[in-house]
This record gives C-alpha cells, sequence and structure tokens, in this order.
C-alpha cells in the first residue's frame, strides 16, 4: 500500500482533522489568522493526525458502531501541537525555508512565529479540556512537556562533539517519537483497549516516530534540496551532532575525526562539506543509520500484531515500510 492509498483510505477522516484545523485556527487577531494558515498549508502529509485517525479505525474493526468524531478531534490537537513545535523550531534554528517555501519566520519574522506558535499550544489545551477526559489531557500534555524537553536537549547537544548516541537517540525520542506515540496511545484510549493494546499502540508510534526521525537526519545529506523542501547540510551548519556525524567520528581516521569534530564545535562544517559525506560513505555512517531506522520500522510493525487484520492495519505496516525507506 503506497502513501495515496493510505491518504485516500483516511480521507473521510482528514477531511474533518483539516476542517477543525481551519475551525480553529480562527481569531480576531488578523495576523493570527494569516500566519497559523500560511504554516498549515505549507503542505506536509499529515502523518501524525493520520497516525490518529488509522490507528482508531483499526481499533474499531471489531465494532458495529462507527466511530463519533472524538479522533478527528485529538488528531486536529495533535497536529497543532506539532505545528506549533516547527514554528518555534525555525526560529530557534534560523531556517529560512520549509518544504520548498519560505519559513513562517523568515516571511512575518521571529516575534510573530514565536507567538503564533504559543497561540497553537494554547488552542490545543482549550480543545482538549471540550473533551472532558483527563486521561486525554494527561497524555497530551505529558507529550507537549516532554517534545520541549526534547528541544532543549537539543540545543545542549548543538556544538558539542562529545554527545553520545544514547544522549541523540534520547533527544529524538522526546522531540519526535514522543508526539508520535500520544497520537497512537490516544487512539487505543478514546477506543477503550485494555492495557496491552494500549501499550502496544504507543510502541508502534514510538518505533515508527524513532524511526521517521533517524531517515530525516539521513536526508540532511541526500536528499535533493527541493525534494526535500529544505536547505541540504541545514542541520551540520547548526552544529547538530546527529548520528551519521556521531558515527563517521567514531569509525572514521583521525584526520575525519578531527573534521567532523570541528564541523560540529564551530557550526562550519559547510565549508567542508564534500569532504564530510565522503568521510560519512567510507566509515559507512548513512548505511548504519538507514539500519537502525529499519530495526526501529520492523519494531513497530510488530507491535502491530496485536490487531486483527484490515486494511487500516495494512496501512499503519505500511506507513512503517515508508518511514524508514522514504527519500523526501
Amino acid at each position: 500500500m503506497d502513501i495515496k492509498a493510505i491518504q485516500a483510505l483516511s480521507q473521510n477522516d482528514m477531511t474533518k482533522v483539516n476542517g477543525l484545523i481551519y475551525e480553529q485556527l480562527h481569531s480576531d487577531v488578523a495576523l493570527i489568522n494569516q500566519l497559523g494558515i500560511y504554516i498549515v498549508n505549507l503542505g506536509g502529509k499529515r502523518m501524525r493526525p493520520m497516525l490518529t485517525v488509522l490507528t482508531a479505525q483499526a481499533l474499531n474493526q471489531a465494532n458495529s458502531t462507527p466511530l463519533n468524531d472524538e479522533h478527528c478531534i485529538i488528531a486536529a490537537i495533535i497536529e497543532f501541537i506539532h505545528t506549533a513545535t516547527l514554528l518555534h523550531d525555525d526560529v530557534v534554528d534560523e531556517s529560512n525555508m520549509r518544504r520548498g517555501r519560505e519559513t513562517a519566520n523568515a516571511l512575518f519574522g521571529n516575534s510573530a512565529s514565536v507567538l503564533v506558535g504559543d497561540f497553537l499550544y494554547t488552542r490545543s489545551f482549550q480543545m482538549m479540556t471540550k473533551l472532558g477526559d483527563m486521561r486525554i489531557m494527561d497524555i497530551l500534555s505529558d507529550a507537549t512537556n516532554i517534545v520541549a524537553e526534547g528541544e532543549v536537549l537539543q540545543l545542549m547537544n548543538c556544538n558539542d562533539p562529545d554527545t553520545t548516541e544514547e544522549s541523540y537517540m534520547q533527544v529524538i525520542y522526546c522531540k519526535t517519537a514522543k508526539l508520535f506515540e500520544a497520537a497512537t496511545r490516544l487512539a487505543a484510549v478514546i477506543t477503550q483497549q485494555d492495557k496491552a493494546t494500549e501499550q502496544a499502540m504507543a510502541d508502534y508510534g514510538k518505533y515508527l516516530g524513532t524511526a521517521f526521525q533517524l531517515v530525516d537526519d539521513i536526508m540532511d545529506y541526500t536528499a535533493d534540496a527541493k525534494e526535500m523542501g529544505k536547505n541540504v547540510g541545514d542541520d551540520l551548519s547548526e552544529g547538530k551532532p546527529t548520528l551519521p556525524l556521531l558515527y563517521t567520528m567514531k569509525h572514521g581516521s583521525e584526520a575525519q575525526k578531527q573534521l567532523v569534530r570541528e564541523a560540529i564545535e564551530h557550526g562550519n562544517g559547510m565549508e567542508h562539506l564534500d569532504e564530510i559525506l565522503s568521510a560519512m560513505k567510507q566509515t559507512g555512517a548513512l548505511d548504519y543509520t538507514q539500519r537502525k531506522a529499519e530495526i526501529e520500522a520492523d519494531k513497530a510493525i510488530n507491535a502491530l500484531a496485536i490487531l486483527p487484520e484490515s486494511d487500516y492495519k495494512q496501512a499503519l505496516t505500511a506507513l512503517a515500510h515508508i518511514a524508514a525507506n522514504r527519500s523526501v
């Protein structure tokens, strides 16, 4: 099942989700409407909200009663939280390009981006309270807090060539995989699954999110800028010690280790991008990171064993493969 088939399967739910997003974006403050709609319209596959609706449908297959719209509301909340993190991330990273277009901060300024990001965070919590379920609020508030911790951890690791692989994995769990985990766990919560099923769905999201971020870090060095929608080598220019760089330092020659170390410390790696790419290839750093992503995707697929067979289960399985093998 390819991404188009998955999108077609989730289309009815995702139409509701998108409607909720635009409805809840509305504000009497014109700049919020303008900037909010701009960032939401930047594109993307809406992976996180799509995971919520697909997982909820997969879990509800044995139930003759159709789902109410609670799963769509949660999916919209998840997307708001994710979009808020993008707005803040682009300010922190001083990014000027996302998904092939100017970032909101490049177009509207840093102050507006931070404040509209705050609006999206608080709007998501308004939506949570209207659901009237403390368990949902607990999971989402915890996830939002951990995502913020992950961003701070990443900031602390920037320009630190002594960052360990363990620390790197902790960062990507917090800043990326945790929201995936919440998206799929909540589908189990609202469909009233037992603890084992809920944990399996949480594991699926966690492993899928980890695979997704690992491949994202590979693509920073391998993808075409137009296809990727951001500048190649952004992580390198920001001094982010991602796994391909850490592995290259661990297994490269002394000259290669020193080259990468200085690139991370000083954020000047773009001057030596070709040499660093060559070192990555020679050490097998990108292949190693790809294998790690595939292992995480396999763990995600194994977590789905608890689900009954359905088109929705097939879609979730396919998404794990797509996350680990995508090129954009």
